[in-house]
């Protein structure tokens, strides 16, 4: 099955959390919080969303920083993924 995201939405899988920090502190289960950065896999057409003509700034394979609490999660064959809306990604890492 594919996700493929429609107006100015994109697919992100979210990065995996570091187990243990650079100092080699191991960091438990429940202590984790989830990164806000995550790697496009799919890019939405764009185009006129809600009045405004919306151009697609982010390409797949990307990795980006996104808010913390948007989009919406979803899983899909045992993988989870958030789709979110092109504004709500804040920075693209280079």
């Amino acid at each position: 099955m594919k996700l493929t995201p429609l107006g100015d939405r994109v697919v992100l899988k979210q990065l995996v959390a570091e187990e243990t920090t650079k100092s080699g502190i191991v960091i438990p289960g429940q202590a984790k919080e989830k990164p806000q950065q995550a790697e496009v896999i799919a890019v939405g057409p764009g185009g006129v969303i809600d009045g405004k003509e919306v151009t697609m700034q982010v390409k797949v394979g990307q990795k980006v920083i996104f808010s913390k609490y948007s989009g919406t999660e979803v899983k899909l064959d045992d993988e989870e993924y958030i789709i979110v809306r092109q504004n709500e990604i804040l920075a693209v890492i280079e």
